[in-house]
């Protein structure tokens, strides 16, 4: 359901599409377009559940201090909307979407010695009040590092999810809607190995990453050891929009296992599916939106993706919501 109720004509529609979208599989846990455009609804009191092109393009008007991905992504969920109506057979205008929308949002790729810094930093951490033991952090952020896992995969994981006999993790009800098994490497199944021994007796169903009191690690304590982290190694915080952030760890990923396969001389025609798949992707293009090559860092391996994957990842300037 949404936040926030939903007052206005397309009240009903709105939550039959978010049922809708659901019901075959996505999450889409982001409504928050749809309340937006409820309220204006209400507001402009419009009485007719009829999306007319006055109506539309009334919304797609740019608002103050809005980014332009924003505004794509405001627009795009009404025009969803219109689609789904125009299907139940309510006649409805469909919204063009914005040309140009290119986001500027450049993640923050760390380099291999900011890497070393903020793992040496974490090996000096002793325990705390809000974490279990001190190898807790260590064994977290190398996890995101060495497998590209989204944070919440990682605090969601169960005991019995963790095969370190194996070295396959179990992501169980991922981003995707799906449960996907990650291979890890030997010198990250020691480390996990070393966290989890430093607690007792632990059930298949508990958290394999837990505070004192057992509990779910949440992301509050994760980001406040983070930011502290940074800091102790150095590395500048830039601000919420600019990062670092601690999903860049997945970016970071990305990048220095494509560089790793370009330096083993493996043709990436054939390895950026497998770091999609790997990655939880269901597209090469989903992978593109990750995998953010920088002339400055890797220009060797930058030419070599154009040369040999142009045609795979194309220029994307739109961004669907």
């Amino acid at each position: 359901m949404l936040k926030h109720n939903c007052t206005s004509v397309f009240a009903p529609y709105i939550l039959q599409y978010i049922d809708f979208k659901r019901s075959v599989g996505y999450k889409f846990q982001c409504t928050d377009y749809f309340y937006l455009f409820d309220r204006f609804a209400v507001e402009n009191e419009i009485q007719s559940a009829e999306l007319t092109r006055d109506i539309c393009d009334i919304w797609a008007e740019k608002r103050p201090n809005e980014s332009p991905v924003t505004r794509y992504k405001r627009i795009s969920a009404v025009r969803s909307l219109s689609r789904f109506m125009n299907a139940l057979g309510i006649s409805s205008y469909v919204p063009r979407l914005p040309g140009n929308c290119r986001s500027t949002f450049t993640p923050h790729i760390y380099s291999h010695d900011e890497i070393g810094k903020f793992f040496t930093e974490c090996d000096k951490l002793t325990i705390t009040p809000g974490t279990y033991t001190a190898p807790l952090y260590p064994a977290l952020f190398r996890l995101l590092y060495g497998t590209g896992m989204r944070l919440g995969e990682a605090i969601a994981l169960r005991c019995k999810d963790v095969n370190l006999d194996d070295g396959i993790i179990t992501l169980r009800g991922t981003k995707n809607g799906e449960d996907r098994l990650v291979p890890i490497s030997a010198s990250l199944c020691g480390i996990l190995r070393d966290y989890a021994s430093s607690y007792a007796e632990p059930t298949p169903a508990s958290y394999f990453f837990t505070q004192r009191n057992r509990k779910q690690l949440i992301h509050a304590n994760v980001y406040t050891a983070f930011r502290s982290l940074l800091l102790k190694c150095g590395i500048p915080y830039r601000g919420r929009e600019n990062g670092p952030r601690i999903h860049d760890f997945r970016h970071t990923f990305s990048v220095h296992t494509l560089a790793k396969m370009s330096e083993n001389g493996l043709d990436l025609y054939y390895s950026l599916p497998i770091l999609s798949k790997y990655l939880g992707h269901k597209s090469l293009e989903a992978t593109d939106q990750y995998v953010r090559l920088t002339e400055e860092m890797f220009p060797d391996l930058l030419k070599k993706t154009n040369d040999v994957c142009a045609y795979i990842f194309p220029e994307v300037d739109e961004y669907e919501a």
